[in-house]
């Protein structure tokens, strides 16, 4: 059953073409990896999904949802629609733990008891049970977005959008998130997309890998025929030889 469709969707910034006769279904449980160079559309794609940003044209179904539709409800979007950013967007002047419960409290007005359980439970699955009650000003980058994660999570999504989360970080930190991540994709219910330039994670946790330059799709392929194969579309052969082998 599809979670996500796409249907002849187009986007504008201006007379900038920012997504062009964008057509993809994404399935419930689907592991989807969003590749490119920069300035593709990747992460105006993604940010249409939980609609943070608007299409201009086309139908896009999200869990039943049209978000083209400007009659709907985008908090009803955002209870099943995660999303963790480059920059993680934590409250400064909360500490780890009311970072994690807040939603929860107030989209899904679930018990004191049950939130405090269940982000604590979060906070140990990522290994960071004892920052608790820091700030994040007191948390490495990697941190940050592991804690980031563990909020969406909280709000217990049918579908979770990674936006470039690693971009941000220090070398020696991306390899925490990324595990965060892979745990993340080992629930089969849970459905992914992830925009990032990182291969091997590609690789490993994808089903199928979506290549796109200037607005367009270009390849949508299962991802054994996409790096072990080889892809259809010459644009997206001449960026997985450059960067293939990282």
């Amino acid at each position: 059953m599809s979670m996500i469709e796409f249907r002849n969707v187009e986007k504008y910034y201006d007379e900038f073409h920012a997504l062009i006769d964008i057509n993809l279904t994404i399935n419930e449980g689907e592991k989807v990896v969003l590749i490119g160079p920069s300035g593709s559309g990747k992460s105006t794609l993604i940010r249409t999904i939980n609609g943070l940003e608007r299409v201009h044209s086309g139908q896009l179904l999200v869990n039943g949802f049209d978000l083209a539709d400007k009659k709907t409800d985008m908090n009803k979007i955002r209870k099943n629609v995660g999303m963790v950013f480059q920059h993680f967007n934590l409250y400064t002047n909360k500490t780890v733990l009311e970072n994690i419960m807040i939603a929860p409290r107030l989209v899904l007005k679930r018990s004191e008891s049950e939130n405090k359980k269940l982000a604590m439970e979060l906070l140990d699955s990522i290994g960071l049970a004892d920052k608790a009650g820091n700030l994040p000003s007191q948390l490495s980058g990697g941190q940050s977005q592991r804690i980031a994660i563990a909020r969406s999570l909280a709000m217990k999504p049918k579908c979770l959008l990674f936006d470039e989360p690693t971009s941000a970080l220090d070398p020696e930190m991306i390899d925490d998130v990324l595990n965060v991540m892979r745990e993340v994709a080992e629930d089969s219910s849970m459905t992914m997309l992830v925009v990032t330039h990182e291969m091997s994670f590609a690789r490993e946790v994808a089903d199928r890998v979506i290549f796109m330059d200037s607005g367009k799709i270009l390849e949508d392929n299962l991802k054994e025929i996409f790096f072990d194969g080889e892809p259809t579309n010459n644009r997206a052969r001449r960026f997985l030889s450059k960067i293939g082998k990282h």
